[in-house]
């Protein structure tokens, strides 16, 4: 299927660009969110009014995700969890724990898709460092240590 993005996504282009993706991806998440508009030539003449704009809000939107890597850098944060007798988690630490304790430390919104854990979610008490991709273009390195409860 034929669109035209909207805003810069990372692997696949940027504002205004016109990409081939398979129409699941187009139809069940693209389009919805908002992040695309399909290819026909009516969506084709309004976005040529409308690229000024775009590419304007493209540039605030990767701003913000510059002030906020800069407000992150090197930052710590602590998670509390449950452990039993022998010292292991009871569950594990995701994307949404993750970002909560982000939120609740700096007052910053951090959306938990913005979690990159590329080999799944946390398991083992210890510390690590995790991606948050807060644009295509601005990735931050941020250290999580994950600890018993007392």
């Amino acid at each position: 299927m034929e669109i035209i993005l909207l805003e810069k996504i990372t692997n696949l282009g940027d504002p205004g660009d016109l990409v081939n993706v398979k129409g699941g991806y187009a139809r069940n998440f693209l389009i919805p969110s908002g992040k695309a508009i399909r290819a026909d030539k009516d969506n084709k003449a309004e976005f040529e009014e409308k690229k000024e704009s775009l590419l304007v809000a493209e540039e605030a939107r990767k701003n913000s995700a510059l002030e906020i890597s800069k407000i992150l850098d090197g930052s710590k944060f602590s998670i509390s969890v449950a452990v039993s007798e022998e010292g292991t988690m009871y569950g594990s630490i995701g994307t949404r724990e993750i970002s909560e304790a982000i939120s609740n430390s700096h007052e910053i919104e951090v959306e938990k898709s913005s979690v990159r854990l590329p080999e799944g979610a946390l398991k083992e008490l210890g510390v690590y460092e995790v991606d948050l991709e807060l644009h295509p273009e601005v990735i931050q390195k941020v250290s999580v240590e994950i600890s018993p409860e007392e």
